[in-house]
């Protein structure tokens, strides 16, 4: 179970803050399940009955803390349901070849069909999210790869299932088990490497990420270009047209989450070249994968906001590179974070 410090740890909410909230009698597992205007009073109860001077970015904190718990336990309780019904398919595969041994073939030829039926229903609504075998439902067949079950399919009904197969995929996101054992959105497959170091295999390297962040520099000037002759208003920084105008053109690994994702990376390497390229170094060697190097890319970046005189936004516009990017808001948290610890 979570305490409050370890909820709001990563969402710049002050020890004073979390303090008075803990003497109001507010617990983890009540904040998860506050609604949205729950939490919104509860804001308010803070600012003016309570006489605490919230900061911007505590105000948001609190709610994006809240509602990142409660996706994290919903997802939890999500895999062990799933965990539980494909526990339930695997032996209902064990058991079923003794009740295809029946002793009058046409009852056991009817049986079968009746728990194709079944299991079709029963498959439809308990199909993991990170399956990727195809489902192929006919009228007397299911074909299940992840889980092992198969029987034999009438071909007229072959095409119908696989399009209903594909239908089924669409609404499935992909997600993979992550190290701590839970479901989460599949990580972009980058490795920490050195600078001019190739990345082998299906993983890229790092000096492959950061030329994204070029390409998307070059599409901005793309878009800026069809904007004015086309007499629209032209976009300063990248934003959804960008990636669509990507998308158009073929570049669809140039995404909007992927590059979100390593904004403050990116930016570290325009800002401080060298201080990226030993980080990037001490992490190789450690052999700590990306996520672990890109939490640690923040940490520089603050010291950077702390000497401009918390001026976060004016580093990345004062950077020929970064001023078409928008700063993270979680690097905007950590440096409203830094900056009242230190007026503490």
């Amino acid at each position: 179970m979570k305490s409050l410090e370890e909820l709001f740890k990563d969402y710049g909410v002050r020890y004073s803050t979390l303090a008075k909230m803990s003497e109001m009698g507010f617990t983890v597992d009540t904040l998860v399940n506050m609604t949205e205007q729950e939490l919104e009073d509860l804001v308010m109860v803070i600012l003016e009955s309570c006489q605490v001077q919230l900061l911007v970015g505590e105000k948001y904190g609190i709610k994006s803390a809240a509602r990142a718990e409660k996706k994290r336990v919903d997802e939890e309780c999500e895999r062990l349901r799933l965990d539980m019904f494909s526990k339930a398919a695997r032996k209902r595969k064990i058991d079923e070849p003794a009740a295809l041994l029946a002793p009058k073939e046409g009852v056991a030829k009817e049986s079968h069909r009746d728990d194709s039926i079944i299991l079709t229903d029963t498959v439809n609504s308990i199909l993991p999210l990170n399956f990727k075998e195809p489902l192929l439902i006919g009228q007397d067949s299911v074909h299940l790869g992840a889980c092992g079950l198969e029987s034999q399919s009438d071909p007229g009904s072959d095409s119908e299932g696989r399009k209903f197969s594909k239908k089924q995929q669409k609404r499935r996101p992909s997600m993979e088990t992550g190290e701590d054992g839970e479901d989460r959105p599949r990580e972009h497959p980058f490795i920490v490497t050195e600078p001019g170091e190739l990345a082998g295999g299906k993983k890229n390297g790092l000096d492959y990420l950061f030329d994204l962040y070029e390409q998307c520099g070059r599409l901005l000037q793309e878009v800026q270009r069809i904007s004015k002759e086309r007499g629209e208003k032209c976009p300063t920084k990248v934003t959804n047209q960008v990636f669509r105008h990507a998308k158009h053109n073929g570049c669809g690994y140039i995404n909007k989450p992927k590059m979100r994702h390593y904004v403050h990376c990116y930016a570290l390497h325009c800002l401080d070249t060298e201080q990226s390229n030993n980080l990037r170094r001490l992490y190789k060697e450690r052999g700590e994968n990306v996520g672990a190097w890109r939490q640690a890319c923040y940490h520089p970046l603050v010291a950077m906001a702390r000497e401009n005189d918390w001026d976060i936004e004016g580093l990345f516009t004062r950077n020929e590179k970064l001023r078409i990017w928008y700063v993270p808001t979680k690097l905007r948290q950590l440096c409203h974070s830094e900056k009242s610890r230190d007026s503490e």
